[in-house]
């Protein structure tokens, strides 16, 4: 049990980096990885791309 919850701390952790690294991204550079994975169905780093997108209210 010790190992599966340390491991999902590890994926939380990671993922909040993740998270943290596109929030960063200067607007140009969030622009250019929306745009690699705007694709249909958008994968969930498409997903995190696009709301920080409308958090700055910018788009493609």
């Amino acid at each position: 049990m010790k190992r599966v919850a340390d491991r999902d701390d590890h994926a939380v952790r990671r993922l909040a980096k993740i998270e943290a690294s596109i929030a960063n991204l200067s607007n140009e550079d969030l622009l250019d990885l929306a745009d690699i994975f705007k694709a249909e169905p958008r994968p969930p780093i498409g997903d995190m791309a696009f709301a920080d997108m409308a958090r700055r209210n910018i788009s493609l």
